[in-house]
């Protein structure tokens, strides 16, 4: 699978989990150099707390556009060192 933004692949791997109709790839799919970090982080009552990137493509910011958790709760272990996209970045096979 392929995540894009900006007509840029922002990630790219076969290794995905799906959980809750969103599709994680792998954090080392990242391709860091479309990657600043941000300071949000929020809250799921099941997955624990969710850290935020940015994504830059082509003097553009797509902020808080990609998330992770780096130490889910036991119940969203398969999602752990993994990145998920939303805010019109297009996750397509």
């Amino acid at each position: 699978m392929k995540a894009s933004w900006n007509g840029v692949v922002v990630a790219e791997s076969d290794d995905i989990v799906t959980l809750e109709g969103n599709h994680y790839f792998p954090l080392a799919a990242l391709k860091r150099e479309y990657v600043t970090f941000s300071n949000h982080k929020t809250m799921c009552p099941w997955k624990g707390q969710a850290s935020y990137f940015s994504i830059l493509v082509k003097g553009e910011i797509n902020p808080e556009a990609a998330w992770t958790y780096a130490d889910p709760k036991p119940e969203a272990e398969s999602i752990r060192d993994r990145v998920a996209f939303w805010k019109g970045v297009k996750v397509e096979v």
